[in-house]
């Protein structure tokens, strides 16, 4: 049966009805504040049209001049296209009105703080905080702020405050470790180790650390001293270690070691690294380790770091090429941060010997290049925040002649007094 004329035209413009309504209810959104606030936020993040957006959000403004959130992101945009003065008037206007969003104080302190003018966003932040005490992002804004015066004590106290809202902010953690250097001028400390041998050697091995850290406006420089008894005899050691910052992501770490009783120890070793605190709470080392008995060792070092939360994930390989082959060792290392920058626990395992150890003199023998497996916890506490304890054990299976393993059993305590 053929379809009638009229129940032909019928589908037809239901057919058509269903097409143009919503182009027309979407032509109508796009005029909105909201879909003209819509469409600046994809013309800025996703096209980088910071101009085109400016345009849009003002039209939006037009149309709803109380909309806080677009009054907030103009002034967003003037920032990052450099309409310094155009933002502070936006900024201003705001203010005027007594808005209490964090995002306004958040974009206006920004605003400043990217502009040298610290002094003033930290004004504004403390207009922010008042309105809104929990807020993590005006609390962090605040430490970074006070990092960058090297107003080490008042930044600590800010991201402290930070992490007591929320204890596995992931930035707010590293802040506190990197700032944990800095925020006291001097610190001495005592260590002790204690190593014994199932096989591989019949005497114990004992080991005193004394240092000294001192934090400069360049970074922060420790000297050494160590007094060891191994093999039955006796030696001592001399070290000097600093750490120059080149900008806020990268600093280097320099170090060097002497001793006349080869053999406990070597007769001298030296190590470079440049170190970057890098985007998303990563951080990267790149460097050597250079050892001397009666033969050099070189040793290439390469490291990365991860925050997330309240943990801290790092791995770490030393390479050491030779005419005929290259060995390697790896370590991998996770800490779980309880409260500050000193109160952690954590956990390590690897294979290889490392140049860092109590172990090293072990590298003057073709034994670092045999198997090895180690597996080990640390515990650091403070007490007062000045008084820093740390205890730790350390199991190594090592192949130190070829088919032939032993095992060794490390301890160790320290003691650290910050002043």
């Amino acid at each position: 049966m053929k379809a009638s004329p009229t129940s032909a035209v019928i589908k037809i413009v239901y057919t058509l009805l269903l097409t143009l309504l919503p182009l027309a209810a979407f032509a109508q959104q796009s005029t909105t504040a909201d879909g003209l606030f819509q469409q600046a936020r994809t013309a800025a993040f996703e096209h980088k049209d910071y101009p085109t957006a400016i345009a849009l959000a003002k039209q939006a403004l037009k149309q709803s001049p109380d909309y806080t959130d677009v009054a907030v992101f103009l002034g967003r945009l003037y920032t990052w296209n450099k309409n310094l003065p155009e933002a502070r008037v936006v900024f201003a206007g705001l203010e005027e009105k007594e808005v209490k969003d964090q995002d306004f104080y958040l974009a206006y302190a920004s605003l400043e703080y990217w502009n040298e003018e610290e002094n003033r966003a930290l004004q504004i932040l403390d207009k922010g905080l008042a309105l809104n005490p929990q807020s993590e992002p005006l609390w962090l804004l605040k430490a970074k702020i006070y990092n960058s015066m090297n107003r080490y004590e008042e930044a600590e106290q800010a991201v402290a405050r930070l992490l007591q809202i929320n204890p596995s902010h992931t930035e707010g953690r590293e802040l506190l470790v990197r700032l944990n250097d800095m925020t006291s001028r001097n610190a001495v400390g005592i260590t002790y180790g204690y190593t014994h041998f199932d096989k591989q050697f019949n005497d114990d091995w004992q080991m005193l650390g004394l240092s000294y850290k001192r934090v400069t406006p360049i970074g922060s420089v420790i000297l050494k001293g160590n007094l060891a008894n191994k093999f039955g005899e006796t030696g001592t050691q001399i070290e000097l270690e600093a750490y120059p910052r080149i900008s806020d992501m990268f600093y280097l770490y320099v170090g060097g070691a002497y001793s006349n009783d080869v053999g406990i120890f070597p007769k001298y070793r030296t190590g470079v690294s440049l170190n970057a605190n890098l985007p998303k709470s990563f951080e990267a080392e790149i460097g050597y380790r250079q050892l001397y008995f009666s033969d050099q060792i070189w040793l290439y070092t390469a490291a990365v770091g991860k925050y997330y939360k309240n943990y801290w994930f790092n791995l770490r390989t030393y390479i050491s090429p030779d005419s005929r082959n290259i060995s390697h060792s790896y370590t991998g290392t996770v800490r779980y941060y309880f409260n500050g920058a000193q109160d952690y626990i954590a956990f390590q395992a690897g294979t290889g010997l490392s140049p860092e150890e109590n172990r090293n003199n072990l590298l003057d023998s073709e034994t670092y290049k045999l198997k090895t497996f180690k597996l080990g916890a640390e515990y650091n506490f403070s007490v007062k925040k000045t008084n820093l304890f740390s205890i730790g054990a350390m199991y190594f299976n090592q192949e130190y002649r070829p088919s032939t393993k032993g095992n060794q059993f490390d301890l160790s305590l320290g003691y650290t007094k910050k002043f």
